[in-house]
This record gives C-alpha cells, structure tokens and sequence, in this order.
C-alpha cells in the first residue's frame, strides 16, 4: 500500500484467482441447497405470481370483443331482417318479371363465405347463447342502451380484488422463503470464512493486510446478501412472467392468425437484452475495483486504530486523514463508475423496448391487424416491460455478486494449513523430552533460513533458554515448539513422536505460552483469564490470579472480575495485562511452558511482581524461554545463544561466561547500561 496521497492503491492478496460466473454461482448452491426446500416453495410461489397475469390477460380480447359485438349484433340482426325483406320482394318479383341474361343475385347465389366471416357468425351465435343462459338467471349481460352492466361491475369488485390479494400473499411468501434462505447460506459462508482464516498456519498470516482481510470477511458477505435477496426473489418472479406473457402472445398470434405479426415479435424481442450483454463485463469490472478499494478502506481504518498511539505520539493525524481521504475518494470513483454502469442498463433496455412496441404498432397498421387483436398482444407486451427491466438490474447485481464470490472463494480456497497425519497420535501428557534433530526452517518470503541447523534436546522440567540479537531466531524456534510452523528439514520429536504425527488439538494442550506482547480479548477479566479453560469455576479463576499476582489489582478496581479490559486490554497497564497472561496459562496447566520474556519493558517494582508470578508459573513445567534480559535466565540449565539463525554457543551460564564468547559479550553490554 502506499504511503502518499495519491497513491494509495488495492494490494492484490498472494492467494486471489479468478473464477468464471459457473465456478462463482455453482459453488454458492453447495451453499444454497441446504435449503432447497425454502428455495423450492418460494420458486413456485414465484411462478404462482407470474400465473395470476393469466386471468388478467384472459379478459382483454373477451372484453374487447363483447365491446364491438352488440353494435355487431345489432347490425347483423338488422342486415338479417332486411336480407328477408328483400328475398320476398325479389321471390316475388321474379315470378313476375321476364328472364334476362343478367340475372341477379338472390339468396341462393350469396358471395363465398370467408373464414373470418364464419368466425364473426360463431362468435355471435354464441353470444347469443350466452346472453339468454344469463337472462334466464336474472343477468343481462348488456343494458338498454348497449352497455357493459352487472358483468362488469362484478368483475372489478370481485374477481380482480380476489386475485390481487392472491398475488399479494403469493408475493409475500415468495420474498420471505428466498430472503430467509438468502441469509441463512450468507451466514454459512461468512462462518467458513472465518473458520478457513483460523485454521491457516502462522505463514499466512504473516503475509495478508488484516483490514483488507476483515473487508472480505464483512462487507463482501453482506454485498452477496443483498445480491442474493433481489436476485433470487427476481429470478423466481420475472421470467415466469416473461414466460407467460410471451406464452399468452403466442396463444393470442396463433388463434388470431396472426403467425407473421408472431414472426415479427420473435426476431424483435431479444434486442430488449442487447444493452444488458453489451453492459454487463464494465459493471462487472467495476464492481470488482469498488470491492478492492474498499477494502483499502477498511485496512485503513483497522491500521490507524491498531497504532492510534504512535499516531498520537508523532501528532500525525492529519497525514493520516488525507491518507484516509484519498483512500476513500478512490473508492467513491470507482463505486460510481460501476454505479453509472449499472443505472445505463434500466434506460437502454426502456428505450429499446419502447422502439420495439412503436415498430410493433406501425407494423399491425400497415398490416391492418383490428384493435382487439393487437391490444391483447400488446398488454404482455407492457408487463413485460417491468420483468425485463427487473433482469437487467439483475445482470448488475449478478456481476456485483460475482466480484465478491470471487473474493470470498480466494479467501476459502487458500490452504497453507499445517496439515494433520491421516492417522494422528493422541497424546495427553508429556513424559520424557523435546529433540530438535537438525532442524532448519525459512519463510515463505525471505531468502535465506530463519534457523539453520538445530538440534538440542529439552528434557522434561527443566528450563532451556535462547538469548540473541534482533532477527537472530530466537521467536521462530520457540514457534517451531508450538508448530505454529512446520520446519522445512529436521524434525522435532517429543517423547520420541515426530509433532507432525501428533493431534494438533493434543498438541495445543500440552504447550502453553506467555508473549511479551499481551494481547487480551475486549471482555472482562474474568473472561480472559477463563480464556482457553472454559469449564474452569470461578474459585479456580481466582486461585490463579493469586498465584500470578494478579488478584489483588483486579479487586481494588471498580467491577472487579466483571471489569472490561478495553481493546486489546488497553484499559489495564502493561503490568497488570502481562499477569493477566500470566494467570490465563496458570488456570489452563500445560506441562510444557514457552515464555517471551514479559519484564523486559517493566519498571522494577511490576518487574518484580510479574518475575514472581512467571516463577510460580514455571513450578514443576518444562519450560523453553526467550531471554531478553539475561539476569532472569542465570539459572536456566541450558542456554541457547544464536546468531543468524545458527546455534553459536551452547552451555550453563557460568560455563559460557568463562568461555568469554558471544554471550559474555551480551552479559556485558547489558551490565554497562
């Protein structure tokens, strides 16, 4: 990351790969099938949605149609009669008028009878029909003066009432079954996030920004859950509708004999979904960078308030607000673009829809299609209008989702895990010793070995003790002990089995530790010190206390055992978070014991409260010891000292102080200041 404005930029993670749309959405229904059956029920009330439209659209061309006919049957009645009329006059004019060579037409000799024709004459007769079978029930269909009546009025105050609210339910149960299964997968995913960050070696966790990882873990879920609860609600709804619209065009085309006008809707309709193609791989790129810079961020916001006192000592908050502003406006340029992007896809798809309906009406004009079979066909036309433009908000929210599956599937597929032997040896105490046989170990990053060449043995209660300079190893050996890492030749055994074989949980329950660097969870103290020991009483959380001088501190202050201990314990002194530690690896018991000095940076009184309790803390424990101030170490029985990370001298202290080597030399430097 940068460290001037300007140019503050995503740090692509290490572990980060691109996964298509298949990989991307195909692996979230693992995720999403779990409950298959709530995503089922919500589909079909989804379809069941799209359904009602059917008896909507049902109506128009009756509706229509029942409009024109009783100016239809008027006039038919009427031609009927005077075709009547005229046939007696002409039978009778015939009789007496003399045969001639044009002789007209009479009501043998009538014009073929076209289809269309056949079909106004059945429609009529069956209207006829209708209305007698309503007249006998007590319903005219029409009044006096030709108008729609009770048929109608029934119509809108009882069937359209009935299926709205039908569509309301079904819509209702449609959101809520996809949106309760959208953030139950959400939360399956964000869990094995976290848990697949855990379980990664130290290694990994040396190499990743924090923030920007804490932004994946977060914001990236909560992106793919509100992806999840339009995309899916919409998927459920607005293609069946399509579907049913395009279903009743067809149905409409083809009873009408209408196939050409079908012909014409079938070529015109996917250019509604031009724009969306054409859009989406910008939205999509977009939608990536905005993810990657907020997550720059986040990593601001977590490292400014991870080192607010050196900010605050070197007066540097202003630096670090630009910092910050110029972070956050990267992000705002980036969240726009895909923002324009995506609003681009709503209008483009509008106004192609709108020149496709106006092409669809010249073309019925010029082809002279009646209204009440162009106004059937352009009804599915207009719902269909709001389900297109629904999936085209879709395609953003889709390549949206995408960008931060691809992220979230980066962070799980990752595996720099210490890796567990298929068939582990359970092991619950520690018996004999530790061997470090030729150990060597580099990282991941660094171009030469961190330890090189170690071996030495730590028998069981005594104390070993490693001094050096800064980068000498020492840290990395005592994390080769707990198998925080894995050397990368050699082996460390205890009690003759390689730590590769043994269970990691048994593993973690043997070794426990103490760092210089306290860090303690923003909960009580009592929490903290049960921290690892779950089931331990709060006689035993008190005993240990005791034992690491704690107690006395924890009750002279407000709360007590209840008391918070603020972020990162920083509302306690170094002091009282070291024997906080202290009494946390008390309370947990570990037969073996890895201390990293925690009085180097201590004024003498605490030094010597916090000495004490590390004293009681190694009673009857094996114990591997970071020295960094040589005087606590005097007693050890093996002392380790290293240089670049190779073992250059080993002994007693009396033995290596005679020897007048490296560590003489440390014991000097120390005694003079």
């Amino acid at each position: 990351m940068g460290r001037h404005k300007g140019q503050i930029s995503y740090r692509k993670e290490f572990f980060d790969r691109e996964y298509t749309a298949k990989e991307a959405y195909g692996r979230l229904w693992t995720y999403a099938r779990r409950y298959r059956a709530r995503l089922i029920f919500g589909v079909i009330c989804g379809i069941l949605t799209a359904g009602t439209l059917v008896s909507f659209f049902s109506v128009i061309q009756p509706a229509l149609e029942h409009v024109e006919k009783p100016v239809e049957v008027a006039r038919e009645v009427e031609r009927d009669v005077k075709s009547e009329e005229l046939r007696v006059v002409s039978d009778g004019a015939e009789e007496a008028a003399p045969t001639t060579g044009h002789q007209q037409p009479t009501a043998n000799h009538q014009p073929p009878t076209t289809k269309s024709d056949k079909k106004a004459k059945g429609l009529i007769k069956d209207y006829g029909k209708v209305r007698k079978w309503a007249q006998k029930l007590g319903v005219d269909l029409q009044g006096e003066d030709e108008e729609l009546g009770l048929p109608l009025l029934l119509l809108i105050l009882v069937v359209v009432p009935i299926v709205a609210l039908v569509r309301c339910g079904l819509l209702f149960l449609n959101h809520y079954c996809l949106a309760w299964a959208a953030m139950h997968t959400i939360r399956d995913i964000r869990v094995d996030v976290l848990k697949s960050v855990q379980a990664q070696s130290m290694q990994f966790h040396g190499r990743i920004d924090v923030g920007q990882l804490m932004s994946r873990c977060t914001n990236d879920p909560n992106q793919l859950k509100l992806v999840l609860q339009h995309v899916v609600q919409e998927l459920a709804q607005a293609p069946f509708e399509i579907a049913v619209s395009v279903g009743f065009i067809i149905w409409t085309a083809v009873k009408n004999d209408m196939l050409p006008t079908l012909g014409v809707l079938v070529v015109g309709f996917p250019l509604f979904m031009l724009p969306v193609v054409f859009l989406s791989k910008r939205i999509r790129k977009w939608s990536k960078k905005a993810l990657q810079r907020f997550s720059v961020v986040g990593s601001r916001i977590h490292e400014v308030l991870t080192c607010i006192k050196v900010v605050k000592a070197y007066d540097t908050e202003a630096f670090e607000n630009r910092k910050f502003e110029s972070a956050n406006d990267q992000t705002l340029k980036a969240t726009l673009r895909s923002v324009r992007w995506g609003l681009l896809v709503g209008p483009a798809v509008e106004t192609v829809g709108i020149l496709l309906i106006c092409g669809f009406v010249v073309w019925c004009y010029f082809t002279q299609v009646k209204l009440s079979t162009i106004v059937p066909m352009l009804a599915p036309l207009l719902i269909i209008y709001r389900p297109l433009k629904q999936l085209s908000k879709i395609q953003m929210q889709i390549e949206q989702g995408r960008a931060a599956l691809t992220r979230l599937w980066s962070v799980l597929d990752v595996d720099m895990r210490l890796p567990e032997d298929r068939s582990p040896v359970a092991k619950t105490s520690f018996d004999d010793r530790i061997v470090f046989e030729d150990v060597s170990f580099r990282y991941d990053t660094a171009d030469r070995d961190a330890v090189h060449g170690a071996s030495f043995e730590i028998p069981r209660g005594s104390v070993v003790a490693v001094v050096g300079g800064t980068g000498s190893g020492k840290s990395t050996m005592s994390a080769l002990l707990a198998r925080f890492f894995d050397p990368s030749s050699g082996r460390i055994t205890m009690d003759g089995v390689d730590l590769r074989r043994l269970r990691i949980a048994d593993l973690r329950r043997l070794v426990g530790s103490v760092q210089q660097e306290t860090l303690l969870f923003n909960d009580t103290v009592e929490a903290n010190i049960r921290y690892g020991s779950p089931d331990a009483t709060r006689e035993q959380v008190v005993a240990a206390a005791k034992m690491a001088n704690a107690h006395d501190f924890i009750v002279s202050q407000p709360g007590g055992y209840e008391r918070l201990v603020g972020e990162k314990g920083f509302a306690l002194s170094g002091g009282e978070r070291q024997r906080i530690a202290i009494a946390r690896a008390i309370l947990r018991n570990p037969p073996i014991l890895i201390l990293d000095e925690a009085t180097s940076a201590l004024d003498t009184v605490t030094e010597r409260l916090v000495q004490d309790a590390i004293n009681n803390l190694m009673k009857d424990r094996t114990t591997f010891a970071i020295a960094h101030r040589l005087s606590t170490i005097r007693n050890a029985d093996l002392i380790l000292v290293m240089q670049s990370g190779e073992i250059v001298e080993r002994g007693t202290h009396d033995s290596l102080y005679a020897a007048n080597g490296v560590y003489r030399r440390l014991c000097d430097m120390q005694h003079q200041t």
